[in-house]
Parts: C-alpha cells; sequence; structure tokens
C-alpha cells in the first residue's frame, strides 16, 4: 500500500531522516517507534505532504505521492492525527467533523449528509457530546477522540496516528487502543502508529519499525523488536 524509499530530509546541517525506507501492507498496523528526536513526526509530516524530502520517493497505492500537497494526499486516502490536538475553537466539536467531511474529498456534500456523517464518527469514536459542545469544552481524552474522529472524516485508507494515548488516564488508553483496533477491523483502515507506551503499542501492532537519530535500525514482529540488542540499546533500556 505504502512504499518509502530512501527518505532523506535536511534542516540545514541537521539531518532528521536518513536513508529510511519501509513498507506497509494494506490492513495491518504498524508501529513506528524510537526516542523523541529520531525523526518519527517529521516522517509523518513527509508521508502527509507537509514537508517534501531532501532525496527519496514515497509511493501510495502504486502512485508517486512525494511532491504532492498535503490536500491532494488527502484526497488520495491518507489522513492524520496530531500529537497536540488541534481542533478549530471557534466553532462546536460536530462542526470540527462536519468540515473533514466537506474538504477531505474530491466529492461533495450536503450540509444535511455531513453533518448525520459526523454525528456517526462521533459516535463511532465514543465521544460523548451534544450538538453544542465546543473543544474548549473536552477533557485531554476528548481531544484526542476528537482528532481520531476529524481525521476519519476525510474518508482515510491510511490512518497516520501520532501518539493518541498522549497525557491519557490508564482507563482511557486502554479504551484509545480499542478505538484503533475497531478502526482496523470495522473501517477496514490501515494504520500507521506512533507512539512511546510500549506496553500497549505492542499488544496491538501487527509490525514494528524503529528509528533512531534518523536512521531505520530495525523492523519486525513486537516480539522480534523487544529481543532486539539494538533497539534495546537504544530505547527500550537494559531493564
Amino acid at each position: 500500500m505504502l512504499k518509502c524509499s530512501n527518505i532523506t530530509m535536511r534542516f540545514g546541517g541537521l539531518v532528521a531522516l536518513n536513508r529510511v525506507s519501509l513498507e506497509v501492507r494494506k490492513g495491518e498496523i504498524k508501529g513506528l517507534i524510537g526516542p523523541n528526536g529520531s525523526g518519527k513526526t517529521t516522517f509523518f509530516n513527509i508521508i502527509a505532504g507537509a514537508l517534501k524530502p531532501t532525496e527519496g520517493n514515497i509511493e501510495f497505492m502504486e502512485k508517486d505521492i512525494t511532491s504532492l500537497s498535503p490536500y491532494h494526499i488527502c484526497h488520495y486516502g491518507i489522513a492524520r492525527s496530531f500529537q497536540i490536538p488541534r481542533p478549530f475553537k471557534e466553532v462546536t466539536v460536530l462542526e470540527n467533523v462536519a468540515f473533514g467531511v466537506h474538504f477531505g474529498k474530491k466529492e461533495s456534500f450536503s450540509d444535511s449528509a455531513a453533518v448525520k456523517k459526523a454525528k456517526d464518527l462521533i459516535n463511532f469514536v465514543g465521544l460523548d457530546v451534544t450538538d453544542d459542545t465546543y473543544p474548549t469544552e473536552l477533557t485531554a481524552g476528548g481531544l484526542r477522540k476528537l482528532e481520531l474522529a476529524r481525521a476519519l472524516a476525510t474518508n482515510p485508507i491510511l490512518l497516520l496516528a501520532d501518539e493518541v494515548l498522549s497525557g491519557l488516564s490508564q482507563e482511557e488508553i486502554e479504551e484509545a487502543s480499542l478505538i484503533l483496533q475497531k478502526i482496523r477491523v470495522e473501517m477496514g483502515i490501515t494504520i500507521i502508529w506512533v507512539e512511546h507506551i510500549m506496553d500497549v503499542l505492542m499488544n496491538v501492532v501487527d509490525t514494528v519499525s524503529v528509528l533512531n537519530y534518523g536512521k531505520l535500525i530495525a523492523e519486525g514482529s513486537p516480539n522480534d523488536i523487544a529481543n532486539n540488542e539494538l533497539v534495546i540499546d537504544a530505547y527500550l533500556g537494559k531493564d
């Protein structure tokens, strides 16, 4: 489904990504892990079109999307959630999600159709709000759910999920991980998941890719990665 080849990103003299190549199969949940500053968010920004790589190329569904703008990439079927939620605070939760329905695809939707789909997605992620609830009224867990609902509103076939568990309680963490699994099973969406909470991620994903200092140092099953000496030294810790 997604093939990233020799992705390199330089910011002046800083090499944020150094010839990173990885593939994502349709239907899988792939974990992308690594220490802070290892290049994970930069990699997401490149896939989503917010950054253009210095070198390398990206193919999605056998189309080269390397030089496309973010809205074109969204129309092709790639959506992302953000580590720091970025809702439109001036409008309601429902309107936030409805905007995604309206602008996430080339197809046009009537206002009533967009609102109906938005309500369905709000219910799907388990967000308990009224039509008049604003993002400023939501908890951290509620904002995470809103991020997912807004991404899903664009009708993606690939979701880039960026630290959806950050700042959540243990109960909310368990709920969010179940939502990701539900997105894959019930909506058929492939997921790349960046996360720091390893014990949860390792129980959900099919495969894991590990970045360190901008380089891909390991790939494999969760069990393989948990026992990989390079990963243990770089990230997980000897204990």
